[in-house]
Formats: structure tokens, sequence, C-alpha cells
């Protein structure tokens, strides 16, 4: 309901009950915003039968531009709107605006539905499901957008602005010569009907700007308390209808928001200064407005804002480098609070939702750190692991990315049972499944090259050593091939023929890996297995000896 002056006596009493309240939005009545200068008043009343914690008929939206692919902060505001309308039984919409043609890009709608998808966040209405108040594409609402800015043309809250463009580039040029703030003069907003009529007949391009009302306006933020602005300040009328017949984001997100029954805007605190403006055609229009929460920045670790540039910040890169829906999620619920104290426990998605409460939210920015996502999808990983058939699930994608990236594989065994044995053995210590992918594990899927010279780097006790280590590993049952039994067996075989214990590991990373560092080496004797072992020691000494040979041969009398 919108109140003014004409109303003052309803007012009293409804503002007597909000001050006693403090003011915070309850099930009868929140105040969204009042005028000082103009006396006017935006209540919101909620149709509930008895006081309850739960709000009734809830329905947010989340309506992303389609410019790019999703980032961490759409993401953000997508599953905060998604957590709210579950918990209070609500609707969830997807709404696409791209009013602004200049910047779409092609499939990014599809995209951005994939990623949504992907995090389990599905919209209860929008362009793909459907519902009662589509369509859900801007684009495809631009007689509404037309009729409405008519409405206000009409009612004298909205005004034709024929200024051109060149003419615009010149107050913004005086204003920063002068140090002032760039703002549009208004200039139009006093033409008569007859001047107006006339440029009408001449066919002058023109746009149309929404009259801002002067003065400080204050409103409720759900998450920021009372907000006070004074816009006009700062801004000259805004436009709301572009020339060629598209509106602007600030009528179109309110008439689409009243049209679709929005209950709750939850959206970024970057929009917070827009908010009078949106509250102001509210009023203009005679209409009920939603109650608004704006969510906290997401900030990198050195605190510059986040950018849709930044491609290490796209959701669709966690997902393709091997994070798991279930931790991006709880890795975007644990930025900007909303379940109060911060938690390194993975929850389900039901989980969140009982769990959320708006007004747990913070005030303050809050900095992306992905060492926490690495948190989070290692428990996750585990957590899989510990169920048979997800495990298997687990095991079918490492063996078709093995296949996929690598060509050599004479020695790799790719059985279930032994991608089985190496998901396991690195459960706690990888973060993606990818860090099995990484160089330093190639010699899990690399059959390495052979260096016969490394007997001579290391002296001729090293070649006595290798077929006695054989000799012994042969003799070891596979269940006994572990990073104990293996660690005595190798120390038992350097002593023996008197090589020292960190030349043998030398000479055995070089043979099994190639590798100069990287796991110890009864780490990765024990994820290779036994079979696998031996096969790169007897190639190894296949080798030393054919060197001998060639040597003995060239060798001078």
């Amino acid at each position: 309901m919108v109140l003014g002056s004409e109303n003052k006596p309803f007012f009293k009493c409804c503002k007597h009950i909000l001050n006693h309240l403090g003011q915070k939005q309850y099930d009868s009545f929140s105040l969204v915003a009042h005028s000082k200068s103009k006396d006017f008043f935006l209540v919101r009343y909620y149709s509930t039968s008895k006081l309850s914690k739960t709000i009734q008929n809830v329905r947010v939206r989340f309506a992303p531009s389609p410019t790019g692919q999703l980032h961490l902060g759409g993401l953000r505001t997508a599953l905060y709107n998604y957590l709210f309308a579950k918990k209070h039984k609500g609707a969830f919409i997807l709404r696409i605006e791209d009013t602004d043609q200049t910047r779409l890009v092609p499939g990014a709608v599809e995209q951005l539905e994939n990623m949504l998808r992907w995090t389990g966040i599905r919209p209860d209405e929008g362009p793909s499901s459907g519902g009662h108040h589509g369509p859900y594409v801007q684009s495809q609402r631009l007689n509404l957008y037309k009729e409405k800015a008519k409405d206000l043309l009409e009612n004298g809250t909205a005004y034709r602005c024929f200024c051109k463009e060149s003419r615009l580039k010149l107050l913004r040029k005086e204003a920063l010569r002068l140090r002032e703030i760039p703002k549009y003069d208004n200039r139009c907003r006093g033409l008569s009907d007859e001047e107006i009529q006339a440029r009408l007949r001449e066919n002058q391009p023109y746009v149309v700007r929404f009259k801002l009302e002067g003065g400080p306006l204050t409103f409720l933020d759900q998450i920021y308390g009372p907000i006070t602005l004074n816009i006009s300040e700062r801004e000259g009328d805004p436009v709301i209808m572009k020339s060629d017949g598209y509106p602007t984001y600030h009528l179109a997100c309110v008439v689409d928001d009243y049209l679709m029954d929005i209950s709750h805007v939850l959206r970024g605190v970057e929009w917070q200064v827009s908010t009078p403006k949106h509250l102001m055609m509210y009023r203009a229009f005679g209409w009920t407005p939603p109650v608004f929460a704006h969510l906290p920045l997401l900030l990198n670790r050195d605190g510059t804002k986040l950018s849709k540039r930044q491609g290490d910040i796209h959701v669709e890169h966690f997902k393709n480098v091997g994070y798991f829906p279930d931790a991006v999620i709880n890795f975007i619920a644990n930025m900007g609070g909303g379940f109060g104290k911060h938690q390194r426990k993975l929850f389900l998605i039901e989980e969140l939702i009982s769990k959320f409460n708006l007004k747990k939210v913070n005030v303050n920015s809050c900095r992306v750190e992905v060492e926490k996502l690495k948190d989070y999808n290692r428990q996750h990983l585990q957590h899989i692991m510990e169920h048979e058939k997800k495990l298997q699930d687990l095991v079918n994608q490492l063996k078709g990315l093995v296949l996929e990236k690598f060509t050599d594989k004479s020695h790799t065994d790719l059985s279930d049972k032994h991608l089985k044995k190496i998901l396991l053995l690195n459960k706690d210590r990888m973060d993606t499944i990818y860090d099995l992918l990484s160089p330093h594990m190639n010699y899990l899927w690399v059959t390495p090259k052979v260096n016969g010279d490394i007997f001579r780097e290391l002296g001729t006790d090293s070649e006595k050593v290798l077929p006695m280590l054989l000799s012994r590993l042969e003799l070891l049952k596979e269940s006994e091939f572990t990073k104990q039994k293996l660690a005595s067996v190798l120390k038992d075989a350097s002593s023996q023929v008197g090589l020292k214990y960190n030349l043998f590991m030398k000479l055995l990373r070089s043979v099994l890996s190639s590798l100069k560092e990287g796991p110890a080496v009864v780490e990765m004797m024990e994820m290779l297995g036994k079979e696998t072992c031996i096969l790169h020691l007897q190639d190894v000494l296949a080798v030393a000896r054919e060197n001998n040979k060639n040597h003995l041969y060239h060798s001078p009398d």
C-alpha cells in the first residue's frame, strides 16, 4: 500500500506500531520508505491470519543480464534468493534482463541456465520452466514497458526529453571542468505541451525521463537497516525509455517486479543507490513496492572488486577444473553470512535452506578465498568415496580423463580395482580429481623414460641393488604392497649392498617416475602397485644391460 498525506491517520497508526517494534519487518506491517520533503510513506502489509515466524506469499527473482558467464557474485545472488524462497515455501523466478541489446553475448542465457541447473538451483518459473507471469525475457515484454511509460507520461511523473547526445556530452564536459558531478540539468522537464507537440510533429527523436523528487528519502533495507539518500543531489532525471523503444533497467525492473508479484528483492548492494529511484516510481504508479534487501560485495583477496572479466571466478571454470556443485554452493553460502557462525562443514542444500536467515547476512564486504573452496571439495570427495556407487562413478570419470589426456599407457593399469585404490590413497590430499592428472602425478599414467646412465651417476653399487630389490618385491603379496612394508624392504636392500639410502631413493624415483622430486617413493610404489613397479624395474635393468654391452663392445683392448 502507498500512503501519503491523504492517509495520515492510518499511517500514524501503522508508524506507531512499527516504531514500537523497532521498524523491522514483521508479519503485520513493514515500513519500506518515507520522504521527509514530500511527506509520503511506503508501507507493506503481509496478509497473514496470525502472527508467525514464516513470511507468507514469498516470490523472489534472480534477474541477470546475458552479457557473459555466470560468476560467483551472480551465483551468490541466485543462491540467497533461492534459499529465502524455499525457506518460506515461496517461488524462485529466473528473469532475463536483456534490454541493453548492445551487450548481449550469444549463448549466454543457455549457459546461465546450465550452470544454475548444475548447482541445483532450479527456478520455479523462468524462460525454460515457464509460469503464469511470462514472458520471462524482457525483450519479449516491450509492449508492457511502452504502456507503463505512457501511464507515467499521462500522470505527469515522466516527460519526453528531446536533448541530443551532443548537448549531453557538453553538459558532462562542463561539469568535469567545474569539478562538479556530471548530471542532466532536467531542461526538457519544463517544456510546454505546445513545444512537445511541435517537436513530435517534426518527428524529433526523444527519450522518456522520470521526474525525481527532491530531498532525502529513507527506506528500510532488510540487511543494512534504514538508508537515507538524496539522489536528486547527484543525478538528473533518469532515462526510463530509450529512443529505440527499449526500457532502461529502472523502468523494466519496477514494472516486472510488480507484474510478477515479487514480494522481496534480494540483489547486490551496488543497486542500493537506485532503490530510492525505484520507490519513487512505485509511488508514481500507485503500486505497493516489494521489500528490499541488499547483499554485500564480494571482493578479491587483495580487496579489489570482482570483475566479470576474471575467468577464474566464473562458475563454469570451477566446474571444468573438478569442483563439485555442493562444494561451490557451500563456499558461496559462507561468503556474506546468513547462517550464523561460519563453519567448514559441508551441508546439503536442504540443510542450508533450513539454516538460512536473512537477518544474519553481513553488511561488510567479503573476500573470496579459494582455499576454503578446496576444503569443501575435499570433504565432498571423501564423502563420495564412502559410498560404493558414487565411488564407481568417480572411477569411471577418472578413467575417461586418463584415456583422453594420455596416449602412451603401455604399463598403465586402468582396471577399476586399481583406479579405486589410487582414489582412496589420495582422498586426504587431493582437492579435485584433476589433481591426479597434474605433472607430478604423471608417473601413474605414463611409462617413464629409462635413463641407463643413472647407474654411473650413482655408482656401481646401484647396479647390484635393483636385481635384489626385484627378487624381494616378487615375493611380496599384493596385500603386502604397502608403505610400511615397502619402507622396510627398501632399507634392507640398500643396507645389504652398502648403498646410501638417499642415493637409493634417488635411483628409484628416477626409475619409477623420471621425476627429481614428488611424493615419497614408498607412496609412489604403493599407488603404482606391485605389477607396474616390477615392470618398470625390469625395463630399466634391460636398458642398463644393453648399455653395458655396447660400452664393452666399443671399449679399446
